[in-house]
C-alpha cells in the first residue's frame, strides 16, 4: 500500500510545483511591457546624457572627453546660464505661489454642492486638456500689443494695456498668466482631497460656534496639507522645466527677458549642436530640482498633518 500510494502522489506534485511557479511568472509578464520601456526610454537615456555630459559631442564630428570641462564653462565663462537659470527663478516665485492657491480656491469652490458643479468641472478641466503648442497660439491673439483680446477688454474700462510679448516688464507676467491657465488636473487632486476630509470634523466645529474661516485655516488645510505637499513639488518641477509657451510665443525674448533655463538647454543641443554640454546643462538642472524637491520634503514635516501619525500618538 506504502509504495503504491508514494508511486501515485509523485507525479502530481511535478505539475503543481510548475503550476506554482508560472504563477509567480505571470506578474512580471505583465509588468514587462513597461519595465522593457522604462528601461530602453528613461533610464538607458538618463544615463548616457550623463555619460556625454564629459565628452565634447557634437551631432557630426568627432567626439572628445574633456572631463569636468562642460560644467566648469558653465559655471564661469557662460552668462546665458546664470541668466536663464535667474529668469527661470524669478518665473517660479510667481507662478508656483500663485498656481497653488488658485487650484485650491477652485477646487473648494467646485466642492460646493450646487447644481450643476459637474459642468463648471469640465468648463475648469478643458483648458489642461490642449496642446502646449495650441494654447500658446490662443494666448498669443490674447496678449498681442494692438489687436490682443486683453487690451481691447482693459480699453472699456479705460485702461492702456501693454504691449505685453513686446515689452520686457511685461513678458515675465504674460508668461506666468498663461502657465495659470492650465491647472485642471491640480484642481480635480484638490477636489479628491477635500473629498476625502470627514464631515464630522465640520459640523463639530459648527457646534462649538466656528466660522467659515477658522474650519478653512484650521480644518481644511492642515487635512489637505499633503495633498499641497504633492501639488507644490509637482508645480516646482513643472515651472522650471517650462518651454513651449515661451519657445511659440516669445522665442527668449524680447532681450532674453522670457529666456527660460529649459530653452537654454535646447538651444544648446538642437541649434548649436553641443549634445554634451547640453546634457551637462540638463544634470545641474535635474540636481537643483532634486535640492529643492528634498528641501520642501524636509520642511514637510512643520507644516504637514498626516491623520495616521497623530491617531498612533493618541493611542
Amino acid at each position: 500500500m506504502k509504495s503504491s500510494l508514494s508511486i501515485n502522489t509523485a507525479p502530481s506534485a511535478l505539475p503543481l510545483k510548475r503550476k506554482r511557479k508560472w504563477g509567480q511568472l505571470v506578474p512580471y509578464l505583465f509588468i514587462a511591457p513597461w519595465i522593457i520601456g522604462f528601461v530602453v526610454f528613461t533610464i538607458g537615456p538618463l544615463l548616457f546624457s550623463l555619460v556625454i555630459s564629459f565628452y565634447d559631442w557634437p551631432i557630426v564630428g568627432e567626439v572628445e572627453f574633456v572631463g569636468l570641462s562642460n560644467y566648469i564653462t558653465m559655471f564661469t565663462d557662460d552668462p546665458l546660464f546664470w541668466h536663464s537659470l535667474w529668469i527661470t527663478v524669478k518665473y517660479a516665485m510667481i507662478f508656483v505661489p500663485l498656481n497653488i492657491i488658485l487650484a485650491l480656491l477652485l477646487a473648494v469652490l467646485l466642492n460646493q454642492k450646487v447644481k450643476g458643479s459637474s459642468l463648471f468641472r469640465t468648463f475648469f478641466y478643458v483648458p489642461s486638456v490642449i496642446s502646449g503648442v495650441a494654447l500658446a497660439m490662443i494666448w498669443g491673439t490674447v496678449f498681442d500689443g494692438e489687436y490682443g483680446i486683453l487690451n481691447y477688454l482693459l480699453s472699456f474700462i479705460g485702461i492702456e494695456g501693454p504691449r505685453w510679448l513686446n515689452d520686457t516688464n511685461w513678458a515675465l507676467v504674460a508668461m506666468v498668466i498663461a502657465s495659470l491657465w492650465g491647472q485642471g488636473t491640480m484642481m480635480l487632486i484638490f477636489l479628491a482631497g477635500l473629498k476625502n476630509i470627514p464631515l464630522d470634523l465640520y459640523e463639530a466645529a459648527e457646534i462649538d460656534g466656528a466660522g467659515k474661516l477658522y474650519k478653512f485655516f484650521k480644518i481644511t488645510i492642515p487635512l489637505l496639507s499633503p495633498t499641497i505637499l504633492f501639488n507644490l513639488i509637482m508645480t516646482i518641477i513643472g515651472a522650471f522645466q517650462t518651454l513651449t509657451l515661451a519657445l511659440v510665443l516669445t522665442g527668449g525674448g524680447p532681450m532674453q527677458s522670457t529666456y527660460f533655463y529649459a530653452m537654454y538647454v535646447y538651444e544648446n543641443a538642437f541649434k548649436y549642436f553641443k549634445m554634451g554640454y547640453s546634457s551637462a546643462n540638463a544634470w545641474v538642472m535635474f540636481i537643483i530640482v532634486l535640492s529643492l524637491t528634498m528641501l520642501v520634503f524636509k520642511s514637510s514635516s512643520m507644516w504637514v498633518f498626516y491623520e495616521s501619525e497623530v491617531k498612533n500618538k493618541e493611542k
